[in-house]
């Protein structure tokens, strides 16, 4: 330290000193505005960047809204859709029943008919049987004896007690 005060010399302190200070002026003259410049370009763009950051963020978030919306809808116009194809399916098994239904009624009304026929038809045999019968028992009593009235009245009635009617 000693020698630094020994080795001390004001012209060389004020010489180095005015240097400083032209260098200090120049600084500021030159350097000093595009450094400002640039660190002011560079908060405009970090702000910028935010700004865009935060306009994306607000436009991610009405898409992802917008597509909630739709899933939405999507999802809505599914279950209508499901809706519809079970009131389809059920439309169609009511209409298949009402025809089945309309089918057996058909025919349980031509079994019914068919039946009522075959029963005229057998009457009818029954009582063409029955003509048959008569006259056939008609000879016999005729045959067998035509002046005694109590055996004719008994063969009558002996024929008819073996013929059942239904």
């Amino acid at each position: 330290m000693e020698t630094l005060l020994n080795d001390f010399s004001p012209g060389l302190f004020v010489m180095q000193a005015v240097i400083l200070l032209i260098l200090i002026f120049l600084m500021i003259k030159f350097a000093w505005k595009p450094i400002l410049n640039s660190l002011n370009e560079r908060e405009t763009g970090i702000a910028d960047a935010l700004a865009a950051a935060e306009n994306a963020k607000k436009e991610m978030q009405n898409i992802t809204a917008d597509s909630e919306r739709l899933l939405q809808e999507a999802r809505t116009e599914r279950e209508t859709m499901i809706k519809e194809a079970r009131d389809i399916k059920e439309k169609m098994l009511a209409d298949a029943k009402d025809q089945a239904q309309a089918e057996g009624d058909k025919i349980l009304k031509q079994a019914q008919e068919a039946i009522e026929s075959e029963k005229k038809v057998a009457l009818a045999d029954i009582k063409n049987q029955v003509a048959s019968l008569s006259v056939e028992i008609a000879e016999k009593v005729i045959q067998e004896q035509l002046s005694n009235k109590d055996k004719q009245l008994q063969l009558v009635e002996n024929m008819l007690g073996d013929i059942k009617l239904n």
